[in-house]
């Protein structure tokens, strides 16, 4: 990657950390908002439809056009024994649309949910959401990233990468959010805490 691009990422990651974007998300002893979205192919899921039969792994991610989402959804999905024994269940979300996240399902051979949030508006409830600048827009579109294309939303909004640990109660018992989009939850302390409740 070009040293310029490179220089534009990271400065904007630098400010939503300087902004506090991740402070100001859900965080761990706060209620989950609950939700109704639609999966990969079209069914509705309701966050506290699955809270009654087990607590529930939350991923929000960026896309399946982004290399460290789909490193992560690679990482869940290996741990997925261990999280269902557990007792949980994982739904993972991104503003993508139906066709893009049943795409995204099937190049991971991922076998947990993947919703489709149109319009960022479960993730903004969860405090997640900024406006991409568009200098990182115009890198992106140097990528072939087509954001418009892939979310239907030409707002060049997107969540920051979180994951959650829900429980029956809807109380967040783990919440790992950063505005760094290369850092994400660790799988093991997923399971961790599924075991903790």
């Amino acid at each position: 990657m070009p040293a310029d691009t490179m220089a534009t990422l990271q400065a904007a990651t630098e400010d939503l950390e300087a902004r506090g974007l991740a402070e100001q998300a859900v965080q761990g002893g706060e209620t989950a908002p609950d939700f109704v979205l639609p999966n990969a192919v079209g069914e509705d899921v309701r966050l506290s439809d699955r809270l009654a039969t087990g607590p529930v792994v939350l991923s929000f991610y960026r896309g399946g056009w982004c290399p460290y989402c789909n490193l992560e959804l690679q990482a869940l999905q290996a741990a997925l024994p261990e999280i269902k024994q557990a007792g949980g269940q994982l739904l993972a979300v991104s503003p993508q649309t139906p066709d893009a996240s049943l795409s995204t399902k099937e190049k991971g051979n991922l076998d947990f949910e993947v919703l489709s949030d149109a319009g960022n508006e479960v993730a903004s409830g969860y405090g997640l959401v900024f406006t991409l600048p568009e200098a990182v827009q115009e890198a992106y579109d140097n990528f072939g990233v087509d954001l418009a294309a892939a979310n239907a939303d030409d707002s060049s909004r997107l969540p920051m990468p979180a994951t959650y640990v829900i429980d029956a109660d809807r109380v967040v018992r783990y919440a790992f959010v950063k505005a760094d989009y290369t850092q994400r939850a660790s799988p093991a302390k997923v399971v961790e805490t599924l075991h903790s409740l």
